[in-house]
């Protein structure tokens, strides 16, 4: 077993809970295109199964929408509705309106005062990132990580564990000296494809979500007015989730 010396995070739900921003984008983006189209919370934790907006949109269409009448190039409809759906994301998290999650600026800036390496491997699009993380963590945050490892880098989005291998491979780092941080299911299941130790820190539409095989489930990463409470595995006394508890938690996988 290797030291621990990088993490790595996951976007959406689990820096922010943002999934409910790109619930009312892609609601806007169809009204704007004059689609009868509106997902639901309900509707749209299910097609959280299928990752990647794009992939979301063809298989809501193949599934659900079986009236409509599908254009010649699908693809390039989909890709545009999809960049739509990006300029009501970018414009209301660039407004300020999405706060980071309990816990996360607090683990970051002491992953850096600890010098820990710090990388992003997320499905979601490089534009989500950016204003996601200068608008809501710092300015001259995007230099924070090594690695932006977004969109469509890889063939195979979550839960195949592709982004993964492409971030720990631009970093030059193996999985025995990594954590991954996620909040969902096809999450854990890339991270754990991709031989990495993983941390779930649950959100709004994973609650319900399989974390057998994770090395901490908590509702956040917590801080000292907010603990975090551990849904599977143990906090080892406690109150949130920082580099010590980490350490001692790879300490103790490890042997």
């Amino acid at each position: 077993m290797g030291q621990l010396t990088t993490l790595l995070f996951d976007v959406d739900g689990t820096l922010a809970e943002t999934e409910e921003i790109h619930r009312q984008s892609f609601n806007s983006a169809f009204k704007q295109a004059g689609l009868g189209w509106h997902w639901s919370a309900e509707r749209y934790g299910e097609l959280l199964a299928v990752t990647g907006g794009k992939e979301r949109i063809k298989h809501y269409i193949d599934k659900y929408a079986p009236e409509f009448e599908q254009p010649d190039n699908l693809s390039q409809y989909i890709a545009d509705l999809h960049a739509s759906k990006t300029e009501h994301y970018t414009r209301t998290v660039a407004e300020g309106k999405v706060p980071l999650r309990p816990g996360v600026r607090r683990l970051l800036n002491e992953a850096r005062q600890a010098g820990m390496r710090l990388g992003i491997a997320t499905t979601t699009t490089p534009a989500n990132v950016t204003v996601l993380l200068e608008k809501s963590l710092a300015q001259d945050s995007l230099q924070w990580f090594e690695v932006i490892a977004a969109g469509g880098v890889v063939p195979a989005k979550k839960p195949a564990p592709d982004i993964y291998l492409y971030a720990m491979q631009h970093m030059g780092v193996e999985p025995d000296e990594c954590l991954a941080i996620e909040d969902s299911e096809n999450g854990l299941i890339s991270a754990q494809q991709a031989g990495l130790k993983t941390l779930v820190a649950v959100s709004q539409y994973t609650h319900d979500h399989d974390f057998t095989n994770a090395e901490l489930v908590v509702d956040h990463l917590g801080e000292p007015d907010n603990p975090s409470h551990a849904i599977q595995g143990s906090m080892n006394n406690s109150a949130c989730v920082d580099i010590p508890l980490l350490k001692s938690m790879w300490k103790k996988q490890g042997g």
